[in-house]
């Protein structure tokens, strides 16, 4: 029962990087519109959906630490 509340931590945390990326990378699209990279950042600090890749990425670092790897 433990091994299927791993894979579904990894799951959940593969999803929610997966939203966090797509976001950073969709908001990406401002650049040509006359953002400097500078604007980029700050606008990204301020939305909480970009947030989620690097929660996402500790939270499936942490269920691969955690995995029971029994040889």
């Amino acid at each position: 029962m433990i091994l299927l509340g791993y894979i579904f931590l990894f799951l959940v945390g593969f999803g929610v990087s997966v939203v966090g990326g797509v976001s950073l990378i969709a908001y990406i699209n401002f650049l040509p519109a006359g953002l400097e990279w500078s604007d980029y950042f700050i606008f990204i600090r301020s939305r909480a959906e970009c947030y989620f890749l690097p929660i996402g990425l500790l939270l499936m670092a942490f269920v691969l630490n955690r995995f029971p790897n029994n040889p």
